[in-house]
């Protein structure tokens, strides 16, 4: 009889209730527990089905739903000698309850099975440098092994907080991050170059040392989340030093650093491997390559509760290669 009243129950019953409940929760103070053992008598059609669903003993059953019944101040199941029956106070918290256990019980599974599958969403915050040259060309492959998992890009040249903005891993030079991250090397250390078309050393000339170009234009970057120029660095026997450059045109993108300098209009200074497809096509030239220096390799980082996380784990052994 009281499955009977549980099938019409959540006939009518608006699953959509949820939130009612939660007001009940707050409301009322009641110990979860006492709602689940509520639901399982109800679902069960007995107490001893409820104690076996549970792992209780029939007597702990009993007890607990005499408190709810206390708490609420009214009787919640009719008991006979042969059934047990919804009041319509019972009906009334079984049509908030019910769905809302449902839910909990899929949340639950739900996430059991999140990070430990090779499905769902992998957020990233990345620099353009980064997904030009490593992570741009191993989406297509990567999109193939794993179709189920959604690829998100947020594009930033900041060490972004990974937490705070609910993404699950970042891409920068070197592995100097916070404590609570991981960080894991992805590539060797990244040449630099500073690039020219050959119709700007044509008309300007070719600078034969970094001193050279304070006279010359030179297409300076602006970091977007800091506002700073990016330094223009030379190595000299293995000690670094800056040279303060400039022009007349700034950017505070790569893309546009590098259209700039095939145009004609200056000199830039960036990693050799995002202008390769320039320098193939002869588009652009290496200069004061003796003075150059290398990057720290791109590492990807992410907080150490993500280690286990299946799509992660899967894209970060995509990107190292075999």
């Amino acid at each position: 009889m009281l499955k009977k009243e549980i099938i019409d129950t959540h006939k009518n019953d608006n699953i959509g209730t949820f939130h009612n409940l939660h007001v009940l929760y707050r409301i009322m103070r009641l110990p979860l527990s006492t709602l689940e053992i509520f639901d399982a008598i109800a679902r069960e059609g007995s107490f001893k089905g409820a104690a076996n669903r549970l792992g209780l003993q029939p007597s702990t059953v009993s007890h607990q739903l005499k408190t709810l019944e206390t708490q609420l101040g009214t009787a919640l199941i009719i008991r006979t000698t042969r059934s047990l029956s919804l009041t319509e106070a019972g009906r009334a918290l079984l049509r908030g309850a019910g769905p809302a256990f449902d839910q909990l019980a899929d949340a639950v599974e739900s996430a059991k099975a999140t990070g430990h599958e090779a499905r769902g969403k992998l957020r990233l915050a990345i620099p353009e440098f980064a997904y030009k040259i490593l992570v741009g060309p191993a989406v297509k492959s990567f999109r193939k092994a794993y179709p189920e998992i959604e690829l998100e890009f947020s594009f930033t040249d900041a060490f972004s907080d990974i937490l705070g903005e609910e993404l699950h891993a970042g891409f920068r030079l070197g592995d100097r991050i916070t404590q609570d991250m991981v960080a894991i090397r992805l590539t060797p250390p990244l040449q630099l170059g500073v690039f020219a078309s050959p119709d700007y050393l044509a008309q300007y000339g070719t600078p034969e040392h970094p001193g050279d170009l304070l006279s010359h234009e030179c297409i300076r970057y602006r970091f977007q989340t800091s506002g700073n120029l990016a330094p223009w660095t030379f190595v000299n026997d293995g000690t670094t030093y800056d040279v303060d450059v400039g022009g007349h045109l700034a950017v505070n993108t790569l893309p546009a650093s590098v259209d700039l300098a095939v145009q004609g209009q200056g000199l830039i200074l960036t990693f050799k491997a995002y202008c390769k497809d320039a320098l193939d096509a002869g588009l652009l030239q290496s200069v004061l390559e003796p003075h150059i220096g290398e990057t720290p390799g791109l590492y990807i980082y992410f907080p150490r509760e993500y280690r286990a996380m299946m799509p992660l784990r899967l894209f970060v052994e995509h990107l190292k290669g075999p």
